[in-house]
């Protein structure tokens, strides 16, 4: 008699919210992780939980706006049920804006946001006033969006894992037989995998860098500006990232890009000058070819399934990703988007 209802394979961020939203309706759940919890991508610094544009609205983007304003109940959940909390706090973001261009763009976005994101979140523009955490807009003006999120990554593996446990699940590093329905929440190994097992390319790695400064400023907005997300922290530190390397030597190895991302940073947010770096990282997100993440049914293995490909935006996506997966998991019910379907 198998022991578990559900196998979860990999243990980032897709899987352990997967793993814990099937504990939370009755399942029994484990998730095998063979290095260690957050081993990819979803170990990283950053955590910013921040939604597409709001015009030219889609299925993608209507998804995305559901599981962002899913997340505070969701990270609720998770820290009530294991104890541990993962750091989340929707305190919006700041954006500059270049130049007259940049500005009509806004409006119109900001339209595009009263329409699609109704009374939940607002889309802004704001006179810049030169206060220590504003990055400097060329046009004067900046904009905020009372969506965006955070929560540091490592914190979250964490929280999701002990709620797992809390709920009478297990999450075993090494290996274990598979039992029950399986579902592959394996990153970039897993896009391979799946692209060998189907004979076409699934996606890819792009592989980031990050940088963890000694500056508290908790109560405050991220800042996105110069391509480079600047994100407070909970716990008093400052998250920096990140680049996009499609070439590298060492995946895990730091370099002088990462030195090049803290300078852009600190001269966006000159109060960052003097905080000291306590933490670098550098790993590699997996991106799928149709640049969304991959949901479904494994082709020709019965009762496996896929849930990979979250490169840029797996945390923001994650609570919702976790219920629909659940959902065909569980009860066979299909929910998943057209440009998400496996």
């Amino acid at each position: 008699m198998a022991r578990y209802d559900v196998t979860v394979r990999g243990a980032g961020i897709f899987g352990l919210s997967i793993a814990y939203q099937a504990a939370q309706r009755g399942a029994k759940v484990q998730v095998i992780e063979t290095t260690a919890i957050g081993a990819g991508s979803s170990g990283g610094l950053v955590g910013a939980l921040t939604p597409h544009v709001p015009d030219s609205w889609n299925a993608k983007k209507a998804f995305q706006l559901d599981s962002l304003l899913m997340a505070q109940a969701f990270w609720d959940g998770v820290a009530q049920t294991g104890g541990l909390d993962a750091g989340y706090a929707r305190k919006g973001r700041w954006q500059p804006i270049e130049d007259g261009a940049g500005l009509e763009l806004a409006r119109a976005r900001a339209a595009g946001a009263a329409q699609n994101w109704g009374d939940h979140a607002e889309w802004a523009l704001h006179p810049a006033t030169g206060a220590a955490w504003e990055p400097a807009s060329p046009s004067g003006y900046l904009v905020y969006d009372s969506l965006s999120a955070r929560l540091h990554p490592r914190r979250a593996g964490a929280a999701l894992a002990a709620a797992i446990a809390a709920l009478g699940g297990r999450v075993v590093l090494g290996d274990a037989a598979d039992e029950g329905y399986v579902i592959w929440a394996t990153g970039l190994a897993g896009l391979a995998d799946l692209g060998r097992d189907l004979g076409r390319p699934m996606g890819g790695g792009v592989k980031g860098q990050a940088a963890l400064l000694d500056y508290d400023a908790r109560e405050l907005p991220q800042i996105y500006a110069d391509n480079l997300h600047i994100v407070p922290h909970s716990d008093g530190t400052v998250a920096i990232g990140s680049t996009s390397e499609n070439q590298w030597d060492d995946a895990g190895a730091t370099d002088d890009r990462l030195d090049a991302l803290i300078s852009r940073a600190r001269a966006i947010v000159p109060a960052l000058a003097a905080a000291q770096v306590i933490d670098r990282w550098a790993g590699v997100r997996p991106r799928a070819i149709t640049r969304a993440p991959i949901l479904g049914a494994w082709p020709g293995r019965a009762g496996h399934f896929v849930a990979n490909g979250g490169f840029k935006i797996g945390f923001g996506m994650a609570p919702k990703i976790a219920q629909v997966m659940a959902d065909l998991v569980l009860d066979g019910r299909d929910t998943i988007p057209p440009d998400f379907r496996l």
